[in-house]
């Protein structure tokens, strides 16, 4: 009888038994898979494609390396000129590098929140309270009246707050894509108030736009007088005592050359008119 102790087993046979055993999962693409055997977690990623595991003794676990959205709702943050809005709803979208997601599903086991779909968000929940304070952190720079206005550009300095919050203790690690403004909705005295600014403002640019009409307007008019000016210069300049005597006999030429006109000639320089009879 041979003892067991002594009885040896192919290791291509324990690998076969171990084959029949395990049982397989997939992991979808843009995710990976993160295993743990005996309680001990992978370092190393599963990528996306068929896996195998040994049932009751290793668990896998999907996590999302595609971007995720953060939706923040029914925030009222206060501006700077110390007015709170109504209400703020914004919307970030961050993705986690790859190969460190094994590592940040140990590090933030806690954080991570589970998708309707079954997989994994890695730190979701650390992401969600940045991106929270840096809205009012970032609202809090910006005067009530000017919030509507200036989506883009706060939605630009809430996405650069947060990746720079998570760049102080995981650099290289989070990236956020975007933040999106979905809704700023001011207290209703604000809203009254903005509306005024905005009447004022058109009215101001209408009235600059009548400014501009009426400056037009009255160069057109100078212009107009300093043509009639230079003309008169002109004449005025060319009417000499010879050109008018000129134009005289021109006018007494004509008179003679019809024939059955009478006409008083005045000599040139005389100071009284003199009465001459021109009846027949």
């Amino acid at each position: 009888m041979i003892p067991v102790s002594r009885i040896l087993i192919p290791a291509a046979l324990v690998a076969g038994l171990l084959l029949a055993a395990s049982t397989a999962g997939t992991i979808q693409t843009g995710n990976v898979g993160i295993k743990t055997t005996l309680g001990i977690l992978s370092k190393d990623e599963i990528e996306p494609g068929v896996y195998f595991k040994l049932p009751l003794i290793s668990t896998v676990q999907e996590f999302s390396a595609k971007d995720i959205v953060i939706d923040i709702s029914d925030l009222t943050p206060k501006a700077k000129d110390n007015l709170s809005l109504r209400d703020m709803d914004v919307s970030i979208y961050y993705r986690a590098n790859p190969g460190a997601i094994a590592e940040l599903s140990a590090k933030y086991a806690s954080q991570s929140a589970r998708h309707p779909d079954g997989y994994f968000m890695p730190a979701y929940e650390l992401i969600w309270r940045i991106a929270r304070n840096a809205c009012y952190e970032e609202i809090a720079r910006l005067d009530s009246l000017l919030i509507h206005t200036q989506r883009d550009q706060l939605g630009t300095a809430i996405a650069r707050k947060i990746q720079e919050e998570l760049d102080r203790t995981d650099k290289g690690v989070f990236s956020i894509s975007r933040v999106v403004i979905r809704s700023v909705q001011t207290d209703p005295s604000i809203e009254q108030s903005i509306q005024q600014a905005v009447a004022n403002q058109k009215k101001l640019e209408a009235m600059q736009v009548q400014t501009e009409i009426a400056k037009k307007e009255a160069d057109i008019k100078v212009t107009e007088a300093r043509g009639i000016s230079e003309a008169n210069r002109i004449i005025a300049g060319s009417l000499t005592r010879e050109y008018l005597q000129h134009e005289a006999n021109l006018a007494l030429l004509k008179f003679a050359e019809k024939g059955n006109t009478n006409t008083v000639v005045v000599p040139a320089g005389m100071g009284v008119t003199p009465l001459i009879n021109t009846g027949k």
